[in-house]
């Protein structure tokens, strides 16, 4: 188990590490330099070819940035604003330059049932509009709630298309269910068919695009840059905020097992544990509500820094650095405080990281 040794061994090993928290955007040796401001609540960010960059805005708008304009898009899917609900991640595809497909995550209100759920679309950008745009997948059973949404789009290696939906805060069981939409990692080709070697194709009743389950808010999802494994956050109640790896066919074990209480303070999970049921990388207690996550590819900020792992913070408007030794957090950092409420963190295609924040706009991370 991943427990008290791991965040013991992170409290100890703070003073060797490169960032030390001080002051809300006074990082020694680091900078911030605001990139686009007047999007409320920047919830993706991605990179088109000749550097422009789309942001979605929770509220339904998608705009394109260039050198500090932001453009509103037309075209964007209907969105049942709801809560934590709205426009929600993008990315492109990993071959955009030849085929231009965009992938958006977002709360759809079509299909039968008030409220919404959870939709992937992919679609092409013709001049300010998206254009061929084609669901690939909708989370069925509507609901009025407007709590765990999700959802987080990521590519592996192979080409194939991960997202994450939250097990949509009313009904915690729809993340042990494999037969309803919720609380899970699916997998798909690119062009929304079910890969034939999906763990669940072959099992009665079951949602074929699912590859895992057992989740609770997943908002991070990123492709570790050297072993081409999908990492995973997600949000605990209070406490027990998890990071994950996630494998094929396994359970993650919300809402059986976990570390974190009701918020009337009043036990939740079963246990900590259970066999059959996997263990996080690391998790937080208290919570830090986790939003974005990014591994550090870049020499923009010297080698003790790369390979590593940021996330954001809502709760506490900070990032968080994690030094990693394989795939195990052996010690961990505030770093930035301040920022604001961190929504997602992406590294550029120009090395920088970009830091997506509810109030300040968009801010990049540059060395002094």
């Amino acid at each position: 188990m991943r427990t008290l040794t791991h965040l013991l061994l992170a409290s100890l090993c703070l003073a060797t590490l490169p960032w030390s928290a001080v002051s809300a955007q006074n990082q020694p040796g680091f900078r911030t330099e605001t990139v686009v401001t007047d999007i409320p609540v920047p919830w993706g960010m991605t990179w088109l070819p000749d550097g422009d960059m789309l942001v979605t805005n929770r509220g339904g708008e998608l705009y394109r940035v260039h050198e500090g304009r932001k453009t509103a898009l037309t075209g964007v899917p209907k969105v049942h604003v709801n809560g934590q609900g709205g426009l929600l991640d993008i990315v492109t595809h990993p071959d955009y330059a030849n085929n231009g497909w965009l992938y958006l995550s977002y709360s759809s209100p079509e299909g039968p049932g008030e409220g919404s759920h959870t939709a992937i679309m992919r679609a092409r950008l013709q001049g300010n509009a998206l254009v061929d745009q084609q669901v690939l997948y909708k989370g069925e059973e509507n609901s009025t709630r407007g709590q765990h949404y999700g959802s987080r789009i990521a590519f592996d290696r192979e080409g194939y298309l991960y997202f994450s939906i939250g097990e949509r805060g009313a009904h915690f069981e729809n993340a042990q269910q494999l037969d309803r939409d919720g609380g899970k990692i699916y997998r798909l080709h690119d062009d929304g068919r079910i890969p034939a070697d999906n763990p669940f194709v072959n099992t009665p009743g079951a949602k074929p695009a699912v590859y895992s389950h057992g989740h609770r808010n997943p908002q991070g999802l990123t492709m570790h840059p050297l072993t081409g494994q999908i990492w995973e956050h997600e949000h605990g109640p209070m406490g027990g905020d998890e990071i994950n790896i996630i494998q094929a066919g396994r359970n993650y074990g919300w809402p059986i097992i976990g570390y974190g209480v009701n918020y009337n303070g009043q036990p939740l999970a079963v246990a900590t544990s259970r066999e059959g049921m996997e263990q996080p990388v690391f998790y937080w207690d208290p919570s830090i509500a986790p939003s974005g996550m990014a591994f550090i590819t870049s020499d923009n900020y010297g080698a003790e820094l790369k390979h590593h792992l940021l996330v954001g913070s809502l709760k506490f408007n900070y990032m968080v650095h994690l030094v990693l030794d394989g795939n195990n957090v052996v010690a961990h950092e505030t770093v930035f405080p301040g920022i604001g409420r961190v929504r997602n963190i992406k590294q550029g295609p120009d090395g920088y990281i970009y830091v997506a924040t509810e109030g300040n706009g968009i801010l990049r991370i540059l060395p002094e």
